[in-house]
């Protein structure tokens, strides 16, 4: 996030064009702001809509590309109700010295909840099971689970959400590696601070949290997969695109990789998968040891309200 370049008005005008938690309108409002709440308009409404606005709030839906910020003629502050900021030209904003500001840490909670349900449930074959037992079907020996005691995990990614998921697993009986580029000196009684070499040597569980960026863009390939000792399972609850969907079922099929939970896919708007999408996702599909879920982790009733206040507490705090 780029540091305060631009002062900012009194009394601003906020245009909020994804749903949020009222506290957010409401706190905004009282202080005596405007506050333009357009929940449902498309890309259209949204730039005729912009001319004048000091703060933008958005999630997901709404590209903040070059083309959009060309119309942002007054903006100076862009709030993403959450963690991820691939959806906004971070460098063009700089340039244009609009300030971003996110959530990351009011969902943390959230995704690593999703994260321990997922990995649990590949684990004890769970999906599998209810399926089959709702079927009429009951078979006890095909659906023996292992367990996840002294089992290595490995996480790609230590901010908030890799940091929350440490937490939830430390009283597990796991061994915990961590992989961060850009932190280090993070280790505790809990996790290890590692290298790709050690998780090549020792992870029996990948799981990634990290934001989109061209680094990361197919961080799990076919390449990284090849380096691992033993089969692994994986999970992805940080964007799509950061797993290349070839490469794991390439995976799946070899046997190097034992189960997948994925939250997120490579392209969620599902009516407009080209047809090589549509074929890998139904490939997908066909995997009983795949689970996957709607981009729904860090979506909970308490991180709705959650994200909500941390974006007004940093708005307020704002100067």
């Amino acid at each position: 996030m780029n540091e305060v370049l631009k002062p900012i008005p009194k009394v601003w005008n906020v245009l909020i064009v994804d749903d949020v938690h009222p506290i957010l309108i409401d706190g905004l409002s009282k202080l005596g702001h405007n506050v333009l709440y357009l929940p449902n308009s498309n890309r259209a409404e949204i730039i005729a809509a912009l001319p004048h606005q000091h703060v933008l709030v958005i999630r997901t839906k709404t590209p903040v590309d070059k083309d959009f910020l060309g119309q942002a003629d007054e903006l100076k502050i862009i709030a993403r109700a959450g963690a991820g900021t691939d959806n906004i030209d971070l460098a063009e904003a700089e340039m244009k010295k609009i300030t971003c500001i996110n959530a990351g840490e009011a969902n943390s909670d959230a995704v690593a909840e999703q994260s321990l349900a997922m990995l649990l449930m590949l684990f004890t074959n769970l999906f599998r099971a209810n399926a089959q037992v709702k079927s009429g079907i009951w078979l006890r020996e095909p659906n023996r689970g292992i367990e996840l005691a002294g089992k290595t995990v490995a996480i790609i990614g230590y901010g908030n959400t890799g940091k929350a998921l440490a937490k939830k697993l430390s009283g597990m009986n796991v061994n915990l590696l961590a992989y961060d580029k850009y932190l280090s000196n993070f280790a505790n009684q809990f996790v290890k601070e590692s290298s790709w070499n050690e998780i090549f040597e020792e992870a029996d569980v990948l799981t990634f949290h990290v934001p989109l960026s061209p680094e990361t863009t197919y961080y799990f390939n076919k390449t990284l997969l090849s380096q691992f000792k033993k089969p692994i399972f994986l999970l992805n609850l940080s964007r799509g695109k950061v797993v290349n969907t070839e490469d794991l079922l390439l995976g799946l099929s070899q046997g190097k990789v034992l189960g997948a939970a994925l939250d997120v896919l490579e392209n969620e708007q599902l009516e407009s998968m080209t047809g090589e999408e549509k074929k890998h996702f139904l490939q997908l599909c066909e995997w009983e040891n795949v689970i996957l879920s709607p981009h729904i982790g860090g979506w909970t009733k308490e991180s709705y309200f959650k994200i909500s206040q941390v974006l007004l507490d940093k708005l307020l705090t704002f100067k």
